[in-house]
């Protein structure tokens, strides 16, 4: 079955998740960058605005399992993430004097950090978790990417948190606990 491609969520279910760094360009190759996602994922759930379940950090995309839980005021957590992090990461742009990479011309703004076309896909079922899971795990040691030697080598990931059950990150849920 192809799903698809749309970024429309409603609170409360539980969704694979995928946000682009605009044209592909590898941002968050930069371990400050990760971490300033790794931040702001850990305060929306210290707010109770997300469950997160798992997730993974590559260089030009990250992958989320999780549940919005509640708005940020008038807008969703999603669209919260993708403003907070895009206006945190074009400072760092500025401040590198690389922000022009990421100009765009458009009505509404200067720079684009994120794609607009991010993929939200409904997780139903125990089985599409684990395809899912598996998926986002194996994402830095397949295909043209060889960040790590195993899973739970790569740190911006939740593998080693399903391997072992430790949370390096402080946000983790285990989703088959959730979907039982």
């Amino acid at each position: 079955m192809k799903h698809q491609r749309k970024s429309h969520t409603e609170l409360s279910n539980i969704y694979f998740w995928t946000a682009t760094i605009h044209k592909w360009k590898h941002l968050l190759n930069d371990d400050l960058n990760k971490q300033l996602i790794i931040d702001y994922i850990n305060k929306l759930s210290s707010d109770g605005l997300i469950t997160v379940y798992a997730f993974v950090i590559m260089p030009n995309h990250i992958h989320l399992i999780w549940q919005q839980n509640k708005k940020n005021g008038k807008e969703s957590p999603f669209g919260s993430f993708l403003k907070y992090t895009a206006h945190q990461l074009l400072k760092i742009l500025k401040e590198k004097g690389a922000a022009g990479e990421f100009a765009v011309q458009a009505a509404n703004k200067s720079h684009e950090i994120w794609q607009r076309d991010s993929l939200a896909i409904e997780i139903f079922s125990r089985k599409v978790a684990e395809q899912k899971l598996n998926y986002i795990h194996a994402n830095p040691i397949k295909g043209i990417w060889k960040l790590a030697e195993s899973e739970i080598d790569y740190f911006y990931s939740s593998a080693r948190f399903y391997e072992t059950g430790i949370d390096d990150f402080g946000f983790l849920k285990n989703i088959f606990i959730e979907l039982e």
